[in-house]
């Protein structure tokens, strides 16, 4: 009965995360159409992050409520999620977005695989990660950030030809209207890359900033209540002067309404607690092994949908990314499992992955 139980939950919690990497998926891409009909990336991300600001608004009440009395205790708490949301909201999702609406899915779930690299590479130049050579694991991280690296040049420099499944141009644009596909013409490869591996870099340094806040304050929900709050506020200030089309900001009952609800509902209430529930069971790097997924989920849907931005060189670049991914994590497990056995040891180990990682969606 224990047996069965354990299965039970392993696969529960398979099944959930992969579901969240398909979910996750499906709204960028949709979220790509949107961008290619018109649709401002800016006035996405304020619209989006207000109606989550919404949804989760019992728990930034319930904090004010329990903290009455003691104000000057939680100023630290709201510097940091003010800068949380700053980096995580105004500057990551935005770069993330505008990256998006220059290029495809399929670029933005490689770029978005060199999250585990950049972070290995911020522990190196913080002196967080000891230059340990003689370590397997170490040379792991290592090997594995220099192949994502290179698979992102890949994606970036080499495109390759476009998928085409349909002999008829017209069976596909018709079949892209009716079903919500990516297909945009206005493609600018090279800067789409620049500001996805920009966005990931962002995200780096906003893991490192709720780790700690974390540490202070370990009520998760709470934290993410106030700080898309802050970058919501802070993302309505900066679109109000990058995006000044007055028209860009009226919103009809179409697909850009449809997609910014189904985007908040995701992101706010269902994917956080997903997470967070996996995590608490399996460990901080259970989430981030399925990444990687998003790629070959990517990967089915412009094949099964005929998206023409999916190329085969981007696809090969980003499974080179994914693997890449996999070998910095695997190194990682392998340092914490030493960690562990050695509780009197030097060793220091890296940031981990928090809880909240990838809420920016892309």
């Amino acid at each position: 009965m224990e047996m069965r139980r354990v299965m039970v939950g392993e696969g529960l919690s398979c099944f959930l995360m992969v579901l969240m990497e398909g979910c996750t998926i499906g709204l960028t891409i949709m979220a790509s159409t949107t961008m290619s009909r018109g649709m401002s990336p800016y006035v996405f991300v304020v619209y989006s992050n207000a109606l989550s600001s919404i949804f989760l608004l019992p728990h930034s009440l319930t904090l004010f409520i329990s903290q009455r009395e003691s104000w000057r205790s939680m100023t630290s708490l709201l510097m940091r999620c003010f800068f949380l949301g700053l980096i995580g909201v105004t500057v990551a999702q935005n770069l993330a977005y505008v990256g998006l609406s220059y290029s495809s899915p399929i670029l933005a779930c490689g770029m978005g695989n060199l999250i585990p690299s950049f972070t290995f590479i911020i522990s190196i130049l913080s002196r967080k990660a000891k230059n340990e050579w003689s370590s397997s694991s170490f040379r792991a991280k290592v090997a594995g950030t220099l192949i994502s690296i290179m698979g992102a040049v890949s994606i970036t420099l080499y495109k390759g030809p476009v998928i085409k499944y349909s002999p008829s141009h017209q069976l596909q644009l018709h079949l892209s209207t009716k079903l919500f596909l990516f297909s945009s013409s206005h493609e600018n490869w090279i800067l789409g890359a620049i500001l996805l591996a920009a966005a990931s870099f962002t995200i780096c340094s906003w893991n490192i900033i709720q780790v700690k806040t974390l540490e202070a304050y370990p009520e998760p929900m709470t934290i993410v209540s106030l700080y898309i709050l802050f970058g919501t506020i802070s993302s309505a200030v900066y679109s109000v002067f990058v995006e000044r089309n007055i028209s860009a900001w009226i919103l009809k009952p179409n697909m850009e309404l449809l997609v910014i609800i189904l985007t908040a509902i995701f992101s706010s209430i269902i994917r956080t607690r997903v997470q967070k529930w996996c995590m608490r069971g399996k460990g901080p790097l259970y989430v981030p092994m399925f990444k990687p997924m998003g790629i070959p989920i990517a990967t089915m849907c412009g094949c099964l949908f005929f998206a023409y931005s999916f190329h085969y060189g981007s696809i090969m670049g980003a499974f080179v990314v994914g693997l890449g991914t996999y070998t910095v994590m695997w190194g990682q497990i392998t340092e914490d499992d030493v960690y562990k056995k050695n509780e009197n040891g030097s060793m220091v180990p890296d940031e981990k992955t928090p809880l909240l990682q990838g809420d920016s969606q892309v």
